[in-house]
Formats: structure tokens, sequence, C-alpha cells
């Protein structure tokens, strides 16, 4: 069973979290660690009725803490190594606190995870909750994990905007549960689901635009996945599927796509998709020797996309806009974003 996120998926992953924040707690601890073994798992019904009280009540008052913008309180409830790198935490939560104020989760699912028979950080702890081959089976996969209890919480707010808040929860006692990770998803991405998303990949990868159908599977799976250390049946299916559609000429740093236009050819180093204004943009990232230089790299940009067009007018149909991202080796980058509408 698959308990992460699609292999190789995350060269050209789509950017959609909005600052979604990775902070595994404790990424530099004890220097052996336990291999990855599977660890108790209870959920719903099977979570004795005084912790799902503290829980729930950890949660909602976490997710009180976000819709009102209260970062201090937040920090001052995290564990040390989360709290000393609170800055991803905050710039989520001050992107998202307008749709934290959309009202209230309309659901929250929990999941207390025991991980307390070892005396040394766990390599990988797994996760199984469930029945095994049930269709609601759930799998979590956490890499160095100290030992410990922890929860995780999975708040879906529902609007014109809809996300999930994922919260990963440690025990430190007498029912007072620490923030120890921090996770922010769109649900939706102009007016449409996972679900949409996926039914138009595969519209796509009949109709031969591999390019298309793999950013919008990638999306699909943004749109569908709280975490990317979860697993359940239905993304173990999608993962299976976008892995066989994978086109097999993504651009890398070690294979660039080459693009010719204005006498230049332009390496490009990474294509990916992001939203904008709640449509799906196409990036292209490629080296320069100068990102520097405004001018220069603007013309280059233009120059760049539309020959990215032009060897792929496909994707004209399947995104609302482009992006060109100039890049050099002294750290200098200048991007610019182009509506569809406007590259003719």
């Amino acid at each position: 069973m698959n308990t992460a996120r699609p292999r190789n998926a995350r060269k050209g992953m789509v950017s959609i979290r909005k600052e979604t924040v990775y902070l595994l707690i404790a990424l530099a601890l004890a220097s052996l660690t336990t291999a990855g073994t599977a660890q108790e798992c209870l959920s719903g019904s099977e979570i004795d009725a005084a912790t799902a009280k503290s829980l729930t009540a950890a949660a909602g008052r976490y997710f009180d803490m976000s819709a009102q913008g209260d970062i201090a309180g937040l920090k001052a409830n995290a564990v040390a190594e989360v709290a000393a790198n609170f800055g991803g935490i905050e710039r989520a939560v001050v992107n998202q606190r307008a749709q934290f104020a959309q009202g209230q989760p309309s659901e929250t699912r929990m999941f207390l995870l025991d991980a307390t028979s070892s005396q040394s950080t766990w390599q990988r702890a797994d996760f199984y909750c469930g029945i095994y081959n049930s269709p609601d089976r759930v799998g979590i996969s956490i890499p160095n994990l100290p030992p410990g209890r922890y929860a995780m919480t999975i708040a879906e707010v529902s609007g014109k905007e809809p996300l999930t808040l994922t919260m990963l929860l440690q025990d430190a006692g007498n029912g007072n549960w620490k923030l120890a990770g921090y996770y922010v998803r769109l649900s939706s991405l102009g007016g449409h689901d996972g679900r949409w998303f996926l039914t138009k990949s595969r519209e796509y990868k009949d109709k031969g635009q591999a390019h298309n159908a793999w950013f919008y599977y990638l999306t699909a799976w943004d749109l569908l996945a709280p975490v990317d250390f979860m697993s359940t049946p239905t993304l173990d299916k999608m993962s299976d599927e976008m892995q066989a559609a994978r086109p097999p000429d993504l651009p890398s740093a070690e294979v660039p796509l080459l693009l010719s236009a204005g006498g230049k050819t332009f390496k490009v180093t990474d294509l990916s998709a992001l939203p904008v204004n709640g449509e799906l943009y196409v990036r292209a990232q490629y080296d320069t020797p100068n990102a520097a230089n405004p001018a220069l790299a603007s013309v280059d940009n233009v120059a760049v996309v539309k020959a990215l067009l032009a060897k792929y007018p496909e994707m004209r149909e399947a995104f609302g806009g482009a992006i060109a991202r100039a890049a050099d080796s002294a750290g200098h980058s200048y991007g610019t974003v182009t509506p569809m509408k406007d590259l003719k």
C-alpha cells in the first residue's frame, strides 16, 4: 500500500496549496533511528470518550486561532521544534485567514496515533487505520517521528473557497495537545473539485494530450489528498493511474527542454502548474545567463512562453495562462504572468 505522495510526482507537482506547511517535528533528533514498523491507529468510535473530547477541544481551539489570525497563540501552543521554525505556519494563517473565517468546519476527522513502542526516533512510523482491505481504510506514514502519542485531525471547511486544515498534534499529558504540524490545502480551484480535475485528466489522456493530463492529475491529487503522507484506496488507485500517464519528456536540470525563439535556445528545467486568480496556469522555468536585467528577462519570458505554446498548442485549451520564470546561477529570478487570451 502506498503511504506517501505518488512516486516521482514531485517533479512538476502543482503548487495549489497557498503556503501549505511541511513542518514535521524533530527533523534532527537522535542519531539512532528505528525502522518503519506499523504502529497503532484508532479512529472514530475506537477513540475513548475522554481522549476524543480533549482532541475535539484542541482542534477547535487551534482552528479558531487560525480564523482570528492568532499567530502568537498558535506558536505558544506548538512543540519546541515547530515553534522554532514557525514562519511557514505564520504565512499560511495570514494567507488563509479569510477562508478559515468562512465558518466552522463542516466535518473534522480524527486519528489517534500511538508511536510509544520505541525509545528512539522512528525512521518512518507507519499507521494503518481501519480494516486493511476495507474501502475506508487510511494509511499514515510519518518520517523521523520521535516516540510519543499523536493525533491527526482533518477539518473540512466549506464556503466559496473550501479547504482542509490538517493538524498533527502531540500528547503533552493531562489532555494537553501541542501543535506538531500544520497543513493547509485548497479543496477546489475555480469552482472545480478534485474529482472534476480527475475526469478532465482522463479526457486529456484519451485525446493524447499527455502534459495536460499530467498536470490535471497532479491538481486532482492535491485537491483530494489532505496531506502527502496519507493514503486511502482512492488515492492509491489514482496514484497508479497517474504514474502510468506520466510524460517521459518532463524537463529537468539534467535533461532540459530546449526551446528556440528569436535566434536563441532556451533551456527549460522545470514545467509545473499553479493557480492564478482561480485558474490553472502552466509555468516554465528556464536558465538564463542574467535574470537580474528585467528588460531582457521580460523579452525572453515572452519568447519562451510563445515557443512553449508552439510546441504544445493543446496547452491553450487546458490552462488559463502561462508563466515564464528566468533564473540564473547567481540566484536571481524574474517571472512574467500572462493570461492565455493575451498570448496570440
